[in-house]
């Protein structure tokens, strides 16, 4: 299958065109740049400049079957939130439309849409998030992804456009994001971290189980017109995560008890309530729909991953 990746340059699209073309697909990428270009030269690159609802993508779909729209907008530091509200509309939203109707007069059938946890909701109360529970997205970003998710589904009432969307909760793997990073960071120096006494769960994902879960997505037939959460397949505590991150680092986890409420006052205090939030409280997914109705099985489990994550960490830092 002709396969166009957007943000083919990224975290993800690193892991996912080679695997892509290991599955004998033929792969192009779509990027915003000349230098991110030359990252992905391999995958006959075509630069499309800013996302949005104006941007052309007709050289980019030429001749293509399918897409795969990974390029997102995400949280940028220093902003109001209606910047932030306006700015992710604009190009996850406006942006993700506007591909879907220029697909639609490429004559393409499958487009998958990695969207986000987040568009389902920020924590998961008494039990996993499923994919037919009423959404409840509690950021800019998440609302964003969700109205995304809303606009694919609603152009493709009226064409033979087939709409697969993929709600991944945190990634981690070779190349992760700040957070993952500063995770990782904090474990190999062995700062010491109070999260002993909180008991939440947390579903996860490798890099390497998405881009095996998009793939499939990609191929199934039954999985279009279809809504995916995916995860590794088993949950973790804040505290478990940090003694697993310490154990891939070869390091002794430094875990201090502190009641749950002491630690959200302290964050309100300092003005960081929603970062200790989200380290205390629970988000899990639950991944049955694409297991059963896909046959999907994770290729890794969590230890390969986070080993994987933790030797290119190493490498990096090698390097400096």
């Amino acid at each position: 299958m002709r396969v166009l990746v957007t943000g083919g340059n990224g975290f993800i699209g690193r892991r996912l065109c080679p695997l892509l073309r290991q599955r004998g697909h033929e792969v192009s990428a779509a990027v915003r740049s000349p230098a991110s270009a030359e990252i992905v030269s391999e995958y006959n690159p075509t630069v499309i400049g800013e996302i949005g609802p104006d941007t052309d993508w007709d050289d980019a779909l030429r001749d293509q079957e399918a897409v795969i729209h990974l390029a997102a907008r995400v949280h940028v530091m220093e902003e109001t939130e209606e910047e932030a509200e306006e700015e992710n509309f604009r190009v996850n939203m406006g942006g993700t439309r506007q591909l879907a109707d220029a697909a639609i007069r490429a004559g393409i059938k499958r487009f998958v849409f990695l969207s986000s946890v987040k568009a389902g909701g920020e924590e998961s109360a008494s039990m996993p998030l499923k994919e037919d529970m009423p959404a409840r997205p509690g950021d800019a970003y998440g609302r964003s992804k969700l109205a995304a998710e809303q606009a694919l589904f609603g152009v493709s009432e009226k064409s033979a456009l087939e709409p697969v969307v993929v709600r991944p909760p945190l990634v981690y793997g070779p190349g992760a994001t700040a957070n993952v990073r500063t995770l990782f960071r904090i474990c190999e120096k062995g700062i010491p971290l109070p999260f002993a006494s909180v008991g939440n769960r947390r579903s996860l994902v490798f890099v390497g189980n998405l881009a095996d879960a998009i793939a499939l997505c990609l191929e199934h037939p039954d999985a279009s017109r279809r809504t995916f959460y995916v995860r590794d397949g088993e949950d973790v505590s804040t505290a478990e995560l940090v003694r697993r991150v310490s154990s891939a680092l070869d390091r002794s986890a430094k875990l201090l008890p502190a009641p749950v409420w002491a630690l959200r006052l302290a964050a309100r205090v300092a003005g960081k309530s929603q970062a200790v939030d989200r380290l205390t409280s629970s988000l899990q997914v639950d991944d049955s729909e694409i297991r059963t109705r896909l046959g999907w099985t994770p290729p890794f489990n969590m230890v390969q991953g986070f080993a994987e994550t933790a030797a290119w960490f190493m490498r990096r830092n090698d390097a400096r």
